[in-house]
Parts: structure tokens; C-alpha cells; sequence
């Protein structure tokens, strides 16, 4: 009888330590788990970090090249004040010109336009020129 006892005993430790081992195993594959778990979570967190400081970059880079572009707007809209009150002074000038010439010395005058298409004539061969040279 005192075999049995010895027997039970052994098997109630040998029962005991088997199921400290499930145990530990179960707790370390658990352990395991979380450690993978808590390095996909920090990755994640390093990725919002960078997609964020990328964002704000890629906003203020958005906001300098609008700023650029808003003064270039700014300086075209001006130059073609300037150009169209330049404009508007020389076409005044050469209706005055051409009303003097018209009237003192209508020789003079049909020069002038002569001249006058000639130069016409040259900026129009020199654009088809650039033209022709900007699309070879």
C-alpha cells in the first residue's frame, strides 16, 4: 500500500511539473506573441511619424511654390500695365507723328509706312524663324 502512495505521489509531481511545462511554454509563446505584436505597433507608429512630417513638408514646399507662382502673377500683371500704358502713349505719339507728316509732307509719311511694314514684315519672319527652331 505504501507503494501505491509513492506511486501517486510520483505521479501527482510528475503530473504537476508536465503541467508547469505546458505552462511555461504557453507563457513564453504568449510572451512571444506580444513582443511581435508590440514591434508591428512601434513600426506603425514610425510610419505615421514619418507620413506626417513628410505631409507637413510637401505643404509648406506647396505653399512656397504658390507664394513664387502668386508674385510672378503679380510682377506679369504689372509688366503688362506698364506695357499696355507704354502702348497706348506710342499709339497716341504716332497718330500725332502721322497726322504732322500727313499734313506737312505727305512723301515723308508714305515712307514711314513703308518702313513701318517692313519692320512688321521682319518680326513676322523672325517669330516663324524661332518657331521652326523651337519645334526641330
Amino acid at each position: 500500500m505504501t507503494y501505491i502512495y509513492i506511486y501517486l505521489a510520483l505521479a501527482f509531481i510528475a503530473g504537476f511539473v508536465i503541467a508547469w511545462i505546458l505552462r511555461t511554454l504557453s507563457i513564453a509563446k504568449t510572451n512571444k506573441a506580444l513582443k511581435s505584436t508590440q514591434g508591428y505597433l512601434e513600426s506603425a507608429l514610425l510610419k505615421k511619424e514619418t507620413l506626417q512630417k513628410e505631409n507637413i513638408q510637401v505643404h509648406q514646399l506647396k505653399q512656397v511654390v504658390e507664394m513664387d507662382c502668386h508674385k510672378r502673377l503679380e510682377q506679369a500683371n504689372h509688366l503688362n500695365n506698364v506695357l499696355d500704358s507704354d502702348i497706348l502713349l506710342l499709339q497716341k505719339s504716332n497718330e500725332e507723328t502721322e497726322a504732322l507728316l500727313q499734313e506737312g509732307q505727305p512723301a515723308l509719311h508714305a515712307l514711314k509706312l513703308q518702313l513701318l511694314d517692313a519692320q512688321n514684315t521682319i518680326a513676322r519672319y523672325k517669330a516663324q524663324q524661332q518657331q521652326t527652331v523651337k519645334k526641330v
